[in-house]
């Protein structure tokens, strides 16, 4: 019998497969099914620092008086309908979640700079929430936004969450960072339990018949799990902190492709909303067949062995093997003559 059990974020698990922060949580009972599914955590939906400003400031009132007249204009934040579950409610959420599993429930804050809704921060620690999984996203568009003033921006942000709270704290990110690998051990520094890799770039779309840019939400494919691979993999044993794998997994030899680089979880969204949340029965059982195939007893004994510091090839995850897969395609490359030739004789 394979022993799945882990810790993240000083928290034990029962499983390394953890739902990640997705509308199906919303409703109480699909927690409960994902508990039910062998989820060892469950990441809530995410609050919006947005949100928690507009309940503040009272901002609904003030954004809609006066746009009768420029239409644009109500466009530019969401409706407070869309929000589905405000801030009060999220609390409650928690709580409800806490009193009908047993397995860890960790909330989950959207949120890029530093600002008095670090005060909901305390309060989803006093709702009984496990853990929080700070969400840094933002699109920087200023051309005057260094590098340096975003990573400062961000680490500040961290560095507030962390002291305010007793309950460990995961950041989420981007993998857009010029040195990805000093900024997670710069944030390492501030005390954080994990890093989530990675957040996905919100990519709007372009409806043609209304002649505007609409939302546009892509599920996540198997092939998007090389970018958190690459960087797990690397980061493994350089940082304390622990790290959580998203983006791509589907198949229980996805999870045990991120364990064996050295991810401590692995996150799951993207295909519990295509395949339904008894998905994760099935990469369970996907895990426990391969474990059981190759002798392995654990999941700690899996966990950074194929990762770069224990690797024998340090150059698997850098440059010398991009030009190896490059020059690997060589049998497979057209000419430009080639090319043609075919397309003639079609």
């Amino acid at each position: 019998m394979v022993d799945l059990s882990t810790t993240y974020l000083g928290l034990k698990l029962h499983s390394p497969i953890v739902a990640s922060p997705s509308p199906l949580s919303l409703e109480l009972d699909n927690v409960k099914r994902m508990e039910e599914s062998g989820a060892g955590a469950v990441v809530l939906y995410s609050l919006f620092e947005e949100q928690l400003q507009m309940e503040s400031l009272e901002l609904s009132h003030h954004l809609s008086a006066g746009t009768e007249s420029f239409a644009e204009s109500l466009s530019y934040l969401p409706e407070p309908s869309e929000f589905r579950v405000g801030p009060d409610g999220y609390l409650e959420h928690i709580r409800r979640c806490k009193q009908a599993v047993r397995i860890p429930v960790i909330a989950s804050l959207n949120g890029a700079t530093p600002g008095g809704w670090l005060d909901y921060a305390k309060m989803i620690e006093q709702a009984g929430a496990d853990g929080l999984e700070l969400n840094l996203y933002s699109i920087v568009t200023h051309p005057q936004r260094t590098a340096e003033m975003v990573e400062g921006d961000y680490a500040a942000t961290v560095r507030a969450v962390t002291k305010a709270l007793t309950i460990p704290v995961s950041v989420k990110l981007s993998p857009f960072f010029t040195n990805l690998s000093h900024f997670a051990h710069r944030l390492d520094e501030t005390g954080i339990a994990g890093l989530t890799l990675f957040n996905r770039f919100y990519q709007p779309d372009v409806d043609l018949e209304n002649m505007e840019i609409k939302p546009g939400v892509l599920l996540s494919t198997p092939q998007e799990m090389r970018l958190p691979l690459t960087w797990i993999g690397i980061l493994y044993g350089r940082i304390k902190a622990d790290l959580a794998a998203t983006t791509g997994i589907d198949r229980g030899e996805d999870v045990v492709k991120m364990l064996m680089v050295g991810s401590t979880v692995t996150e799951l969204c993207s295909t519990l909303l295509r395949h339904g949340i008894s998905h994760m029965t099935q990469i369970e059982e996907g895990l426990r067949r391969w474990m059981d195939l190759h002798e392995y007893a654990s999941v700690s004994q899996m966990r950074g062995s194929l990762s770069q510091m224990h690797s024998p090839d340090h150059a698997a995850f850098e440059r010398a093997q991009y030009m190896r897969a490059v020059k690997g395609l060589g049998p497979l490359m057209l000419t430009a003559q080639e090319a043609w030739r075919i397309i003639q004789g079609a």
